[in-house]
Protein backbone atom coordinates (compact mmCIF):
# COMPACT_ATOMS: atom_id res chain seq x y z
CA UNK A 1 0.00 0.00 0.00
CA UNK A 2 1.48 3.33 -1.09
CA UNK A 3 1.81 6.44 1.06
CA UNK A 4 -1.29 8.22 -0.43
CA UNK A 5 -3.44 5.13 0.21
CA UNK A 6 -2.16 4.87 3.79
CA UNK A 7 -2.92 8.55 4.48
CA UNK A 8 -6.41 8.16 3.05
CA UNK A 9 -7.07 5.05 5.19
CA UNK A 10 -5.88 6.79 8.39
CA UNK A 11 -8.00 9.86 7.60
CA UNK A 12 -11.03 7.63 7.08
CA UNK A 13 -10.53 5.95 10.46
CA UNK A 14 -10.23 9.32 12.24
CA UNK A 15 -13.34 10.62 10.49
CA UNK A 16 -15.33 7.50 11.38
CA UNK A 17 -14.28 7.76 15.03
CA UNK A 18 -15.28 11.42 15.13
CA UNK A 19 -18.81 10.78 13.90
CA UNK A 20 -19.32 7.59 15.89
CA UNK A 21 -21.07 9.42 18.75
CA UNK A 22 -23.52 11.37 16.59
CA UNK A 23 -27.13 10.36 17.15
CA UNK A 24 -29.64 10.23 14.30
CA UNK A 25 -32.45 12.55 15.36
CA UNK A 26 -34.77 15.06 13.70
CA UNK A 27 -35.71 18.37 15.27
CA UNK A 28 -38.43 20.87 14.33
CA UNK A 29 -38.01 24.50 15.45
CA UNK A 30 -40.14 27.61 15.10
CA UNK A 31 -41.60 30.63 16.88
CA UNK A 32 -45.11 31.58 18.04
CA UNK A 33 -46.21 35.24 18.04
CA UNK A 34 -49.19 36.83 19.81
CA UNK A 35 -51.40 38.46 17.14
CA UNK A 36 -52.58 41.38 19.29
CA UNK A 37 -54.61 43.04 16.51
CA UNK A 38 -56.26 39.73 15.45
CA UNK A 39 -55.60 40.53 11.79
CA UNK A 40 -54.11 37.12 10.97
CA UNK A 41 -50.66 38.43 10.04
CA UNK A 42 -47.39 39.58 11.62
CA UNK A 43 -47.18 43.29 12.52
CA UNK A 44 -45.14 45.67 14.71
CA UNK A 45 -47.59 45.10 17.58
CA UNK A 46 -46.98 41.32 17.79
CA UNK A 47 -44.46 39.73 20.16
CA UNK A 48 -43.12 36.20 20.88
CA UNK A 49 -45.37 34.41 23.36
CA UNK A 50 -44.25 31.83 25.94
CA UNK A 51 -46.16 28.95 27.49
CA UNK A 52 -48.16 28.08 24.34
CA UNK A 53 -48.41 24.45 23.27
CA UNK A 54 -47.43 23.61 19.68
CA UNK A 55 -48.26 20.26 18.06
CA UNK A 56 -46.33 18.72 15.16
CA UNK A 57 -48.51 16.19 13.29
CA UNK A 58 -47.63 13.80 10.46
CA UNK A 59 -50.23 12.14 8.21
CA UNK A 60 -50.17 9.47 5.51
CA UNK A 61 -51.65 9.62 2.01
CA UNK A 62 -55.13 8.84 3.43
CA UNK A 63 -55.01 11.68 5.94
CA UNK A 64 -54.54 9.37 8.94
CA UNK A 65 -52.24 10.64 11.71
CA UNK A 66 -49.06 8.58 11.92
CA UNK A 67 -46.98 10.65 14.37
CA UNK A 68 -47.73 13.53 16.70
CA UNK A 69 -45.55 15.40 19.23
CA UNK A 70 -46.36 18.43 21.40
CA UNK A 71 -44.03 20.96 23.05
CA UNK A 72 -44.39 24.27 24.91
CA UNK A 73 -42.75 27.52 23.79
CA UNK A 74 -39.95 28.87 25.96
CA UNK A 75 -39.32 32.37 27.27
CA UNK A 76 -38.59 33.70 23.76
CA UNK A 77 -41.57 32.08 22.04
CA UNK A 78 -39.39 29.32 20.51
CA UNK A 79 -40.26 25.64 20.46
CA UNK A 80 -38.16 22.58 19.59
CA UNK A 81 -39.80 19.20 18.92
CA UNK A 82 -37.49 16.19 18.77
CA UNK A 83 -38.16 12.94 16.84
CA UNK A 84 -35.92 9.92 17.42
CA UNK A 85 -34.51 7.98 14.51
CA UNK A 86 -34.53 10.78 11.90
CA UNK A 87 -37.90 9.93 10.24
CA UNK A 88 -39.05 11.62 7.03
CA UNK A 89 -41.05 14.69 8.14
CA UNK A 90 -41.66 16.16 4.67
CA UNK A 91 -45.42 15.53 4.97
CA UNK A 92 -45.79 16.97 8.47
CA UNK A 93 -47.06 20.32 9.69
CA UNK A 94 -47.08 22.34 12.93
CA UNK A 95 -49.87 24.34 14.51
CA UNK A 96 -50.81 25.94 17.82
CA UNK A 97 -52.59 23.34 19.93
CA UNK A 98 -56.06 24.12 21.27
CA UNK A 99 -55.57 22.05 24.41
CA UNK A 100 -56.85 24.86 26.63
CA UNK A 101 -53.59 25.24 28.55
CA UNK A 102 -52.61 28.69 27.22
CA UNK A 103 -50.00 31.10 28.42
CA UNK A 104 -50.42 33.41 31.38
CA UNK A 105 -50.89 36.43 29.08
CA UNK A 106 -54.23 35.13 27.79
CA UNK A 107 -53.02 34.99 24.18
CA UNK A 108 -53.44 31.28 23.45
CA UNK A 109 -56.27 30.92 20.91
CA UNK A 110 -55.02 29.21 17.72
CA UNK A 111 -55.02 31.46 14.65
CA UNK A 112 -54.01 31.06 11.06
CA UNK A 113 -53.37 27.88 9.06
CA UNK A 114 -50.99 25.08 10.00
CA UNK A 115 -47.45 25.54 8.66
CA UNK A 116 -45.67 22.87 6.59
CA UNK A 117 -42.20 21.77 7.66
CA UNK A 118 -39.17 22.80 5.59
CA UNK A 119 -35.96 20.74 5.61
CA UNK A 120 -33.05 23.05 6.48
CA UNK A 121 -30.20 20.50 6.36
CA UNK A 122 -29.45 16.77 6.68
CA UNK A 123 -26.07 15.60 7.99
CA UNK A 124 -25.17 12.03 9.07
CA UNK A 125 -28.80 11.05 9.78
CA UNK A 126 -29.38 14.30 11.67
CA UNK A 127 -32.18 16.45 10.23
CA UNK A 128 -33.23 20.01 11.04
CA UNK A 129 -36.67 21.30 10.03
CA UNK A 130 -38.11 24.80 10.40
CA UNK A 131 -41.54 26.36 9.90
CA UNK A 132 -42.94 29.82 9.29
CA UNK A 133 -44.10 31.73 12.36
CA UNK A 134 -47.29 30.54 14.04
CA UNK A 135 -49.89 32.92 15.49
CA UNK A 136 -52.04 32.85 18.62
CA UNK A 137 -54.67 35.44 19.46
CA UNK A 138 -56.15 37.01 22.61
CA UNK A 139 -59.87 37.13 23.35
CA UNK A 140 -60.11 40.80 22.35
CA UNK A 141 -57.85 42.82 20.00
CA UNK A 142 -55.59 45.54 21.34
CA UNK A 143 -57.52 48.88 21.57
CA UNK A 144 -54.98 51.00 19.66
CA UNK A 145 -54.69 48.76 16.58
CA UNK A 146 -54.82 50.60 13.24
CA UNK A 147 -58.19 50.53 11.47
CA UNK A 148 -58.38 48.90 8.06
CA UNK A 149 -59.24 51.52 5.46
CA UNK A 150 -61.82 50.72 2.74
CA UNK A 151 -60.91 51.89 -0.77
CA UNK A 152 -62.69 55.08 -1.83
CA UNK A 153 -64.84 54.48 -4.96
CA UNK A 154 -63.91 56.44 -8.05
CA UNK A 155 -66.16 59.41 -8.75
CA UNK A 156 -68.95 58.75 -11.29
CA UNK A 157 -68.90 61.11 -14.28
CA UNK A 158 -72.50 61.90 -15.40
CA UNK A 159 -73.36 61.34 -19.03
CA UNK A 160 -73.43 64.45 -21.21
CA UNK A 161 -76.88 65.29 -22.68
CA UNK A 162 -77.21 65.18 -26.47
CA UNK A 163 -76.43 68.48 -28.21
CA UNK A 164 -79.41 70.69 -29.03
CA UNK A 165 -79.56 72.15 -32.53
CA UNK A 166 -79.64 75.96 -32.43
CA UNK A 167 -81.48 77.56 -35.33
CA UNK A 168 -79.33 79.87 -37.46
CA UNK A 169 -80.83 83.38 -37.72
CA UNK A 170 -81.31 84.82 -41.17
CA UNK A 171 -78.52 86.93 -42.57
CA UNK A 172 -78.82 90.64 -41.78
CA UNK A 173 -77.28 93.69 -43.40
CA UNK A 174 -74.30 94.99 -41.37
CA UNK A 175 -75.07 98.31 -39.67
CA UNK A 176 -73.41 101.43 -40.96
CA UNK A 177 -70.67 102.49 -38.53
CA UNK A 178 -70.80 106.12 -37.43
CA UNK A 179 -67.46 107.86 -36.83
CA UNK A 180 -66.55 108.05 -33.10
CA UNK A 181 -65.66 111.43 -31.59
CA UNK A 182 -61.92 112.03 -31.08
CA UNK A 183 -60.60 110.75 -27.74
CA UNK A 184 -59.60 113.33 -25.18
CA UNK A 185 -55.99 112.93 -23.91
CA UNK A 186 -55.78 111.82 -20.27
CA UNK A 187 -53.62 113.88 -17.89
CA UNK A 188 -50.38 112.16 -16.93
CA UNK A 189 -50.07 111.66 -13.14
CA UNK A 190 -46.67 110.72 -11.75
CA UNK A 191 -46.78 107.90 -9.15
CA UNK A 192 -46.18 108.81 -5.53
CA UNK A 193 -43.25 106.94 -4.02
CA UNK A 194 -44.01 105.88 -0.41
CA UNK A 195 -41.53 106.83 2.25
CA UNK A 196 -39.23 103.95 3.24
CA UNK A 197 -39.02 103.51 7.03
CA UNK A 198 -35.55 103.36 8.54
CA UNK A 199 -34.22 99.82 9.06
CA UNK A 200 -34.77 98.33 12.51
CA UNK A 201 -31.71 97.32 14.51
CA UNK A 202 -30.68 93.67 14.01
CA UNK A 203 -31.66 91.36 16.89
CA UNK A 204 -28.97 88.90 17.89
CA UNK A 205 -29.44 85.90 20.14
CA UNK A 206 -27.04 85.46 23.03
CA UNK A 207 -24.40 82.77 22.48
CA UNK A 208 -25.57 79.25 23.38
CA UNK A 209 -23.75 77.47 26.18
CA UNK A 210 -21.79 74.37 25.13
CA UNK A 211 -23.84 71.17 25.13
CA UNK A 212 -22.96 68.57 27.77
CA UNK A 213 -21.27 65.42 26.50
CA UNK A 214 -23.51 62.49 25.67
CA UNK A 215 -23.87 59.90 28.42
CA UNK A 216 -21.92 56.70 27.83
CA UNK A 217 -23.79 53.81 26.20
CA UNK A 218 -22.34 50.64 27.76
CA UNK A 219 -24.48 48.33 25.62
CA UNK A 220 -22.59 49.59 22.53
CA UNK A 221 -19.16 48.86 24.00
CA UNK A 222 -17.43 45.53 23.48
CA UNK A 223 -17.37 43.50 26.68
CA UNK A 224 -17.03 39.82 27.61
CA UNK A 225 -17.16 38.74 31.26
CA UNK A 226 -16.51 35.22 32.60
CA UNK A 227 -18.90 33.34 34.84
CA UNK A 228 -16.98 34.27 38.01
CA UNK A 229 -17.66 37.98 37.44
CA UNK A 230 -21.41 37.39 37.16
CA UNK A 231 -21.48 35.69 40.58
CA UNK A 232 -19.87 38.63 42.44
CA UNK A 233 -22.25 40.76 44.55
CA UNK A 234 -20.61 44.06 43.50
CA UNK A 235 -21.68 43.41 39.87
CA UNK A 236 -25.29 42.48 40.66
CA UNK A 237 -26.63 45.63 38.94
CA UNK A 238 -25.58 44.23 35.53
CA UNK A 239 -28.24 41.50 35.70
CA UNK A 240 -30.87 42.68 33.20
CA UNK A 241 -34.15 41.03 32.12
CA UNK A 242 -33.46 38.10 34.46
CA UNK A 243 -32.39 37.88 38.08
CA UNK A 244 -30.20 35.34 39.89
CA UNK A 245 -33.29 33.44 41.09
CA UNK A 246 -34.80 32.97 37.62
CA UNK A 247 -35.19 29.28 36.78
CA UNK A 248 -33.04 27.79 34.03
CA UNK A 249 -36.06 25.92 32.64
CA UNK A 250 -37.94 29.20 32.15
CA UNK A 251 -35.09 30.73 30.11
CA UNK A 252 -33.87 27.74 28.06
CA UNK A 253 -37.08 25.73 27.62
CA UNK A 254 -38.16 22.11 27.86
CA UNK A 255 -34.90 20.47 26.69
CA UNK A 256 -32.95 22.17 29.48
CA UNK A 257 -35.72 21.32 31.97
CA UNK A 258 -35.52 17.61 31.11
CA UNK A 259 -31.72 17.63 31.56
CA UNK A 260 -31.26 19.97 34.57
CA UNK A 261 -34.66 19.90 36.26
CA UNK A 262 -37.12 22.72 36.92
CA UNK A 263 -35.71 24.04 40.23
CA UNK A 264 -32.16 25.03 39.18
CA UNK A 265 -31.63 28.82 39.27
CA UNK A 266 -29.39 30.93 37.05
CA UNK A 267 -27.00 31.65 39.95
CA UNK A 268 -26.67 27.94 40.74
CA UNK A 269 -26.01 27.20 37.06
CA UNK A 270 -23.05 29.63 37.08
CA UNK A 271 -21.35 27.49 39.74
CA UNK A 272 -21.58 24.13 37.92
CA UNK A 273 -18.31 22.24 37.32
CA UNK A 274 -16.89 18.75 36.83
CA UNK A 275 -19.36 17.53 34.20
CA UNK A 276 -19.67 18.32 30.46
CA UNK A 277 -23.35 19.16 30.74
CA UNK A 278 -22.82 21.42 33.77
CA UNK A 279 -19.93 23.12 31.96
CA UNK A 280 -22.20 23.70 28.96
CA UNK A 281 -24.90 25.18 31.20
CA UNK A 282 -22.44 27.42 33.08
CA UNK A 283 -20.95 28.87 29.91
CA UNK A 284 -24.36 29.06 28.20
CA UNK A 285 -25.85 31.09 31.07
CA UNK A 286 -22.77 33.34 31.02
CA UNK A 287 -23.15 33.93 27.26
CA UNK A 288 -26.85 34.63 27.78
CA UNK A 289 -26.05 37.35 30.35
CA UNK A 290 -23.25 38.80 28.20
CA UNK A 291 -25.59 39.04 25.19
CA UNK A 292 -27.95 41.22 27.24
CA UNK A 293 -25.08 43.38 28.51
CA UNK A 294 -23.68 44.42 25.10
CA UNK A 295 -24.85 44.31 21.49
CA UNK A 296 -21.31 43.52 20.34
CA UNK A 297 -21.16 40.08 21.98
CA UNK A 298 -20.55 37.32 19.36
CA UNK A 299 -23.85 35.56 20.22
CA UNK A 300 -27.27 37.21 20.40
CA UNK A 301 -29.75 36.11 23.03
CA UNK A 302 -31.87 33.86 20.82
CA UNK A 303 -28.75 32.35 19.28
CA UNK A 304 -27.51 31.26 22.73
CA UNK A 305 -30.79 29.42 23.39
CA UNK A 306 -30.73 27.73 19.97
CA UNK A 307 -27.11 26.54 20.35
CA UNK A 308 -27.99 25.15 23.79
CA UNK A 309 -30.92 23.19 22.32
CA UNK A 310 -28.80 21.80 19.47
CA UNK A 311 -26.07 20.71 21.89
CA UNK A 312 -28.54 19.01 24.26
CA UNK A 313 -30.02 17.07 21.34
CA UNK A 314 -26.62 15.86 20.14
CA UNK A 315 -23.87 13.70 21.56
CA UNK A 316 -21.45 14.37 24.40
CA UNK A 317 -18.95 15.58 21.79
CA UNK A 318 -21.34 18.31 20.62
CA UNK A 319 -21.94 19.29 24.27
CA UNK A 320 -18.19 19.75 24.81
CA UNK A 321 -17.67 21.67 21.57
CA UNK A 322 -20.57 24.05 22.26
CA UNK A 323 -19.38 24.62 25.82
CA UNK A 324 -15.86 25.44 24.56
CA UNK A 325 -17.25 27.90 21.99
CA UNK A 326 -19.27 29.65 24.69
CA UNK A 327 -16.18 29.73 26.95
CA UNK A 328 -14.04 31.35 24.23
CA UNK A 329 -16.71 33.99 23.58
CA UNK A 330 -17.02 34.71 27.32
CA UNK A 331 -13.24 35.22 27.52
CA UNK A 332 -13.33 37.79 24.70
CA UNK A 333 -11.11 35.63 22.45
CA UNK A 334 -8.12 37.22 24.21
CA UNK A 335 -8.82 40.68 22.73
CA UNK A 336 -11.90 41.98 24.62
CA UNK A 337 -11.93 42.63 28.37
CA UNK A 338 -14.75 42.73 30.90
CA UNK A 339 -16.05 46.29 31.30
CA UNK A 340 -17.69 45.78 34.71
CA UNK A 341 -17.27 48.47 37.38
CA UNK A 342 -18.54 48.03 40.95
CA UNK A 343 -22.17 49.02 41.36
CA UNK A 344 -22.95 52.11 43.43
Amino acid sequence: MGLPQQLFFVSFLIFAAAIDGIQGDAMVTGTVFCDQCKDGQRSWFDYPISGVKVKVTCTDSNGQITMSREETTNWFGNYAVKFDGAPDLSGCFSQVSDSGQGSESGCSAPAGPAQKLRLMFRFFDMEMYATDSLLSQPAQPMPNCPKSTNPVPAPVTPAQPPPVAVPVPPAQQPPVATPAPPAQPQPVVSPVTPAIPPPSPAFRLPPMPPLPPLPPAPFLEASACPSKSWTMPEYRCYWRMVNPETKVAVVFGSLAASRYGTDLTMMQALQGRGDPYRTLLREGVTSFLNSYNTLRFPYNTIGVVQHMDWALMGSTRSVLLTGLRFMRANSGYGTVNCSFTPCK
